[in-house]
C-alpha cells in the first residue's frame, strides 16, 4: 500500500510538474510571437466611407479603386502610412479577401495535411516573430491600416494584423524554405544606348510568382502619392503594399529576382518592402544601394534597378550577410536571372552550387543571346522576349519548361520606359494578353481628379495580344495542365485506378517534348508496380531538357528504385 501511496502522489506531482511546463512553455510562445500593434497618431481616417459611384469604381475622397475595361484593376491612394493602408483597405476590401481565399486554397492544395498546416502556422509564427523589428513604421502603419478591412474568415489562421504582415514575407519563406530555394525562376533585363532604338532606357521583366491561376486572375495597378517621398506606380495585387515590379516619378525602376539562399534562422526586412522603399525614396543607383546596404534582409535576391538618372541598369545582389552592385562587362545591357554575376559573389558556395544546378544559368544565356540578336530594341521587341517559349537556339523544349524565359506561370510581365515615365502591363493570362500603357504623368495629373469611370490607359500604345493565346498550342497546354494534376493528384494519394491507354497516348500528345510528361508516366506505372513501362517513361525523361540538376536526380534515384523493386 505504501508503494500505491508513494507512486499515487509521484504521478499526482508529475503531473502538475508536467503541466507547468507546458503553461510556461506556451506563455513563453506567446509572449515571444505576439508583435505590438501600431499606434496611428490620428484616427480620423477610420471615419471615412467608401461611395460607389458605378460599377467597379468606388471613392474615397480623392483616393479610387475601378476595374478597366481590359481587366486590371486599379487603384489610386494618397496621404501617410496610415491613411493609405486604411483607405486602400476599405476600396479593395473584396478584392483582397479574394487573394486571401486563392492564396489559403493553393496553400491547402500544396499541404493536405491538417496537422501539417498547424505546424506551419506556428513555425511562421515563431519564425517571424521580430519581423516587425525590420518593417519601417511607415510601412507597418500601412499594412495595420489595410488589415483593419480583412477578412473574418481567416481568423483561425491568426489575428488580422499578424496575416498581413506575414503575408509579406510569403516570397522570402516561400524560395527560402523550398528543396530548390524556388519553384521557378524570374527574368529581367535592361537596356540601353546603342542597344535600343532611340538609345534610351528599356527595362524587361517577367514575375514568375505562382500560387495558383485564381491568384493572377486580379492585378492591381497601384498608383500612390506618399506624404513623403516620390509618386510611384507598381504592380501586385490586394492586400500587398510591397514592391515587386515598379517605377517612381525620377523614372528609376524596381524589379526582384529571387536567388538561392541558406536556410535562415529567422525573418528580417522581407524583400517586397525593401523594394518599396527604394521605390519610393530613390532617385538614382547609388541612392538604392545605400537603403539597400543598410538593410538587413534574410533571403538572397538580385534587385535591377533602372534609372532614368543614371541613364543605365545595374544590380543590387544581396544576401543577410552582404550587398554587392553588379555592372554589366557590356556596354548596352544587363541580363538578370536568379544567381549572382558579381566579383563578390563569385566564390559564393551557395551561388557557384544555384549556378551549376538551378535553370538560372541556362535563362540568363538564352536571355543574353536573344538581347543580343535586337539590334534597336523597341518596347515590342521586349515584349517579344519576354513572351518567348522556346529554348535556346529556338529548341522546343516543353511548354511550361522552367528553362524558358515564358514558362506560362507569371503572375504579370512589364516593359518600362522611364525617359517617358511610360510602364507596359500584361493582361491575363500570363504574358499572352494584350500590353497597356501606362504613363506616369498623365496618370498622376488625372487621378486626383476623376470623379467619374474612364480608362487610364494609352489606348494608341497598346501592344496586341500573342497570337498563341488562341490557338490549339495554347488549348492542348490548358488540357496538359488538367491532366497533370489528376495524375499527380493520383501519384501523391497512392489511388490505385488503371488509367486507360487512350489517356496516356492523349496526355503525351499534348506536351510530348516536356520531360515532366514522361516523368508523372513513370510514375504512374511505378505505382502500378509495372516495372517495365516506369523504366521506359523514366528513360524517356532523360532524353529531354531537363529543368535542374534535383529533378533530373529524383528521376534517376526513381529508376533505381523501381529496378530494386523488380529484383
Amino acid at each position: 500500500m505504501d508503494i500505491l501511496k508513494r507512486l499515487s502522489r509521484w504521478l499526482f506531482y508529475s503531473f502538475f510538474v508536467v503541466s507547468d511546463v507546458i503553461f510556461l512553455l506556451l506563455f513563453w510562445f506567446i509572449i515571444t510571437v505576439t508583435i505590438k500593434i501600431p499606434s496611428p497618431p490620428d484616427l480620423e481616417v477610420l471615419k471615412l466611407k467608401r461611395t460607389e459611384i458605378s460599377s467597379d469604381f468606388y471613392t474615397i475622397k480623392n483616393n479610387w479603386i475601378k476595374k478597366s475595361e481590359n481587366g486590371l484593376w486599379e487603384i489610386y491612394i494618397e496621404g501617410d502610412g496610415f491613411e493609405r493602408g486604411v483607405i486602400e483597405g476599405k476600396l479593395n476590401k473584396e478584392l483582397a479577401e479574394k487573394q486571401e481565399v486563392a492564396f489559403v486554397g493553393q496553400l491547402k492544395k500544396m499541404i493536405p495535411s491538417q496537422g501539417m498546416l498547424n505546424y506551419l502556422k506556428f513555425f511562421i509564427a515563431f519564425f517571424n516573430r521580430n519581423l516587425d523589428q525590420y518593417i519601417p513604421d511607415e510601412y507597418k502603419l500601412e499594412i495595420y491600416g489595410e488589415s483593419l478591412s480583412a477578412s473574418d474568415q481567416f481568423d483561425f489562421i491568426g489575428p488580422k494584423y499578424y496575416r498581413m504582415l506575414n503575408y509579406h514575407a510569403a516570397h522570402d519563406i516561400g524560395h527560402a524554405l523550398q528543396d530548390k530555394n524556388m519553384v521557378v525562376g524570374c527574368t529581367s533585363f535592361g537596356a540601353w544606348g546603342g542597344k535600343t532604338n532611340d538609345s534610351t532606357l528599356l527595362i524587361g521583366r517577367n514575375f514568375d510568382f505562382y500560387v495558383g491561376d485564381a491568384f493572377a486572375e486580379d492585378k492591381l495597378i497601384n498608383f500612390v502619392k506618399p506624404k513623403n517621398g516620390y509618386k510611384l506606380m507598381m504592380i501586385s495585387w490586394a492586400g500587398m503594399i510591397g514592391t515587386v515590379s515598379g517605377m517612381n516619378e525620377k523614372g528609376l525602376t524596381v524589379t526582384i529576382n529571387a536567388s538561392k539562399s541558406e536556410i535562415p534562422t529567422a525573418s528580417a526586412t522581407p524583400i517586397s518592402i525593401l523594394a518599396r522603399e527604394i521605390l519610393q525614396y530613390a532617385k538614382s543607383i547609388d541612392e538604392a544601394f545605400a537603403i539597400a546596404k543598410k538593410s538587413k534582409t534574410f533571403v538572397s535576391e538580385s534587385i535591377l534597378i533602372g534609372s532614368l538618372e543614371d541613364h543605365k541598369s545595374s544590380i543590387i545582389e544581396k544576401t543577410p550577410s552582404k550587398t554587392e552592385l553588379y555592372n554589366s562587362e557590356q556596354l548596352d545591357f544587363i541580363i538578370c536571372s536568379n544567381h549572382f554575376q558579381s566579383k563578390g559573389f563569385q566564390n559564393n558556395s551557395v551561388n557557384l552550387n544555384n549556378i551549376e544546378k538551378s535553370s538560372s544559368n541556362y535563362r540568363l544565356k538564352h536571355l543574353t543571346k536573344l538581347v543580343e540578336q535586337a539590334a534597336g530594341m523597341t518596347v515590342e521587341n521586349a515584349v517579344s522576349i519576354l513572351r518567348n517559349r522556346k529554348g535556346m537556339n529556338e529548341e522546343n523544349i516543353g511548354m511550361g519548361n522552367e528553362k524558358s524565359l515564358n514558362q506560362l506561370i507569371a503572375h504579370h510581365s512589364v516593359v518600362f520606359k522611364p525617359a517617358k515615365l511610360q510602364m507596359w502591363v500584361s493582361t491575363n493570362p500570363f504574358q499572352l494578353g494584350q500590353f497597356v500603357c501606362y504613363d506616369l504623368n498623365k496618370v498622376f495629373a488625372q487621378a486626383p481628379l476623376m470623379k467619374t469611370k474612364k480608362e487610364l490607359y494609352e489606348k494608341a500604345l497598346t501592344i496586341p495580344a500573342d497570337r498563341f493565346m488562341y490557338s490549339r498550342e495554347f488549348r492542348k497546354f490548358n488540357s496538359y495542365k488538367q491532366m497533370r494534376e489528376a495524375f499527380q493528384l493520383k501519384h501523391k494519394q497512392k489511388l490505385m485506378t488503371e488509367v486507360a491507354s487512350k489517356t496516356i497516348t492523349t496526355f503525351i500528345s499534348l506536351n510530348p517534348e516536356y520531360f515532366e510528361t514522361y516523368y508523372i508516366l513513370g510514375n504512374y506505372y511505378s505505382d502500378e508496380k509495372n516495372v517495365a513501362e516506369a523504366l521506359k517513361y523514366y528513360n524517356l525523361a532523360l532524353t529531354k531538357e531537363i529543368t535542374t540538376v534535383q529533378d533530373k536526380e529524383a528521376i534517376e534515384k526513381s529508376i533505381l528504385e523501381i529496378q530494386k523493386y523488380n529484383r
